[in-house]
């Protein structure tokens, strides 16, 4: 039976099935009302908290503390209506929007606050570092430096306006002033013609700036290509300002070092051409050692990190209210989950019973004398294996009762012979119409002997049948037993015509009861003779086995058995001569009685025939039985 198919299995599917949809269903019903009450204590739309979460990152990054803080939490509350409170990471408070708090903050904040350290979910365009763009530091410009570079970007907007081109001034975090190129603006690159009027000028490269997301992005520089005769037309604001030369030059240094001790070569920027950290373009394995270097420049310069609290105003922080939950849904998904489970149960349990039901039935037709009941299932697994023995069991039991018929059958017919001539010739004898002669006395006497010998083959038979034929074992000669069936048996032979021989392989000796030994050996030799013509041989030979086993055989060169007969040789009352003569056979439990007398003996029996050849009987015996 294969595991699959098992019983065990099959309901432990059943409860696994039952379980899944049940645990599924009511998961998906916590998700789906926990995520909606949350939504709702927490507010609806996520947006709001990003960009308060913004707001308050952009105070950080600005700022060396949090010192001023309370006036941003205040106006963001009330342009909100959200509850706000800013704690240290050790809880203690920042700035409350509700002054101080109403009740215990929850255990985990709704956000951290550290614009070295940017959440991508509440900022999604954060850059890879995870810097927020506004910590600029020690590249904030002063303010001489960012009135000269608005002057030096406004002359070259007007000059690109001049050339044809449009563009807006754009600052930057560190306050570094861009032109930006309209988008559409021509970006053809062409060669300007010295004469050529102003408002006829055709229009020079314009080189877009770097990633406007960076903090201190270069600016945008107008240019012509470099075969143009008249490179600077339009003027250039400076590469880079004093204070982005002395910022470069720290963080270098800070990288650098980092690399070097990595065993890695410096980075080949010089400060003077670094008008932002974003202009470095590290190797991948060296960008490591840049963004450590960015957050250890710029600790400093930014606030430490804080917890964000986001909370409805007057509304516990330690608890969610969950009666917004539609009790209809959850109504209505519990008697889903309790038809899936009745109907899965029923499908397997009405699966399960109707083959038991079939056995049931083919069980009660047994009882009331239906030996011909089969159950008819396909199932399997332990059921099916239930179902195939009742059905083994039936076709004994018919088996059984039918050679049980066809015996009390023989056994009247083989009885009612032999006492009808017995009768006959005493009622012919009293009525004196018969003189009780030798020859009729020596009648009487065989058919009395015939009797005697059917009673005793069935008390053989039916000690067998009950485990109770005794077996006086002991050590034997197979030569003396086979010697001795063969004087037995030898006047039989010669007044047949019938040739007996014995042939030993060896000196084979075995543990057995020579007296029923004798009796099943000679058994085989009668019935061997019976079935011998005139001129033919019968040959009892014995030898060594393979293993521990002594081979006995039986062979003549008589009629033989049929194919479809040989099966029925050792059935009782079984006669190849169909018409139950005694002259072609004898009572038809000789062969019967040798089978049993072998099994006792722990061996077994086996028969080969060729019809008009002759039959061979092999008996193996174990020489040295446990």
């Amino acid at each position: 039976m294969t595991r699959r198919h098992s019983l065990l299995t099959r309901l432990l599917a059943m409860s696994v099935v039952v379980a899944g949809c049940s645990v599924g269903a009511s998961a998906w019903l916590a998700a789906q009302s926990t995520s909606g009450a949350i939504n709702q204590e927490i507010g609806e739309s996520l947006a709001t908290d990003a960009e308060i979460y913004d707001l308050l990152l952009g105070h950080a990054a600005t700022h060396r503390n949090w010192s001023g803080v309370r006036v941003l939490v205040d106006r963001v509350a009330r342009e909100t209506g959200r509850h706000i409170t800013v704690t240290t990471p050790s809880r203690a408070p920042i700035a409350d929007s509700g002054g101080a708090p109403e009740s215990p903050l929850p255990r985990t904040p709704s956000a951290v606050v550290d614009p070295l350290s940017v959440d991508p979910v509440l900022k999604p365009d954060a850059g890879k570092s995870g810097i927020d763009a506004r910590a600029v530091g020690p590249y904030r410009l002063t303010t001489a430096e960012r009135d000269g570079l608005r002057r030096a970007a406004q002359a070259q907007l007007t000059c690109l306006r001049g050339l044809g081109r449009d563009g807006v001034i754009v600052e930057k975090p560190n306050g570094r002033s861009a032109v930006d190129e309209v988008t559409g603006a021509a970006r053809d690159t062409t060669t300007l013609d010295p004469g050529a009027p102003v408002d006829q000028a055709p229009p020079v490269a314009l080189r877009p700036s770097d990633d406007q997301s960076s903090p201190v992005a270069g600016p945008v520089r107008v240019e012509v290509p470099p075969t143009s005769e008249h490179a600077d037309f339009c003027p250039r604001p400076a590469a880079t300002t004093t204070t982005e030369t002395a910022a470069s030059t720290e963080l270098l240094t800070l990288v650098n070092a980092c690399l070097d001790r990595q065993g890695k070569a410096p980075l080949p920027t010089l400060p003077a051409e670094l008008v932002s950290p974003d202009e470095l373009r590290p190797a991948p394995d060296d960008q490591r050692c840049v963004d450590s270097a960015r957050r250890e420049q710029l600790a400093s310069h930014v606030s430490a990190p804080a917890y964000l609290y986001i909370g409805k105003p007057g509304a516990r922080a330690d608890r969610f209210d969950l009666s917004t939950v539609g009790y209809s849904r959850i109504a209505w998904t519990a008697l889903a989950v309790l038809v899936l489970t009745v109907g899965v149960t029923a499908l397997a349990a009405t699966r399960l019973v109707r083959p038991i039901h079939a056995i049931t039935s083919a069980a009660r037709k047994m009882g009331d004398g239906e030996r011909s009941a089969r159950v008819e299932t396909t199932a399997r697994g332990e059921i099916g294996e239930l179902a195939t023995a009742f059905n083994r069991m039936s076709e004994q039991i018919e088996t059984a009762e039918r050679q049980r018929r066809t015996m009390v059958s023989d056994v009247a017919h083989e009885l009612r012979t032999p006492l009808v001539n017995i009768r006959g010739w005493l009622e012919a004898a009293q009525d004196g119409m018969a003189n009780l002669e030798p020859a009729l006395v020596a009648s009487l006497v065989e058919e009395t002997v015939l009797l005697q010998h059917i009673i005793d083959d069935l008390q053989d038979l039916a000690l067998a049948d009950a485990g109770k034929l005794r077996m006086h074992q002991e050590q034997v000669s197979v030569r003396s037993i086979l010697a001795q069936v063969a004087s037995a048996h030898q006047g039989h032979a010669n007044a047949a015509g019938v040739a007996l021989r014995v042939t030993i392989d060896g000196e084979p000796d075995l543990s057995a009861d020579p007296t029923r030994l004798r009796q099943a050996l000679g058994n085989l030799v009668s019935n061997a003779l019976r079935h011998t013509q005139a001129g033919g041989r019968v040959t009892l030979s014995a030898g060594r086995g393979p293993g521990d086993e002594v081979l006995i055989d039986v062979a003549d060169t008589g009629s033989g058995i049929d194919a479809e007969s040989l099966p029925h040789i050792f059935d009782r009352f079984w006669r190849a001569d169909r018409s139950r003569s005694r002259a072609s056979g004898g009572s038809g439990l000789g062969l019967a009685i040798t089978h049993h007398l072998i099994a006792a003996h722990g061996g077994r029996i086996e028969v080969r025939s060729t019809p008009g050849t002759g039959t061979t009987f092999t008996i193996h015996l174990p020489a040295n039985p446990a």
